[in-house]
């Protein structure tokens, strides 16, 4: 059990049977009345986000969870097919659990998985990822006074914005946590 004096981003919780992760929160302590704390929760399952409130100091259900190292094997028929790096073992995940990062998936890439025992709960993936562009526009010389951006897709299929110099077949960094170009590789 912990308390709301324990909240910090990432922390896994267990409301009502079903696990919440702390996606943001704030303590709040008002001129008149007890403190509270507003937070920001998404289901794991479901990825249902919701805000929800906890009175200074109630107690909750705290998931102990292990991170483990997996890679990213393939996609087949709906499941996504994870490896772990220390026994080999191959474990198939539901869609909806990696609704959220399956856009930077590519074959081979290292992940992190939290656990609660054999069952997975999220998915983490490296904050930076190197994917190829398949498509875009090509870029108007002399067109960057302002550093406008156009849309490109990228070899994992997501659409992102990137600099009008990038061409098909450059490979760019992009950061998985914003879904943000940070450079050229």
């Amino acid at each position: 059990m912990a308390d709301t004096s324990d909240f910090r981003n990432g922390m896994i919780l267990n409301i009502g049977g079903e696990y919440w992760i702390i996606m943001e929160f704030l303590h709040v302590k008002p001129g008149k009345g007890g403190a509270f704390v507003r937070t920001r929760i998404k289901n794991l399952i479901t990825g249902q986000v919701k805000d929800q409130t906890f009175r200074g100091g109630e107690k909750v259900n705290e998931v102990r969870v292990e991170r483990r190292a997996f890679q990213y094997l393939y996609a087949s028929g709906g499941l996504y097919y994870m490896m772990d790096k220390g026994t080999y073992e191959q474990i198939p995940l539901p869609e909806p659990m990696v609704e959220d990062v399956k856009g930077f998936l590519k074959e081979s890439l290292d992940v992190t998985l939290y656990m609660e025992g054999d069952k997975p709960l999220l998915v983490e993936l490296p904050n930076f990822v190197d994917l190829v562009v398949k498509e875009t526009e090509p870029g108007l010389r002399g067109d960057t006074a302002q550093g406008g951006s156009k849309p490109a897709t990228l070899e994992t299929g997501v659409v992102v914005n990137l600099p009008l110099f990038i061409e098909i077949g450059d490979t760019v960094r992009i950061d998985t946590r914003t879904g943000k170009y940070v450079t050229r590789v």
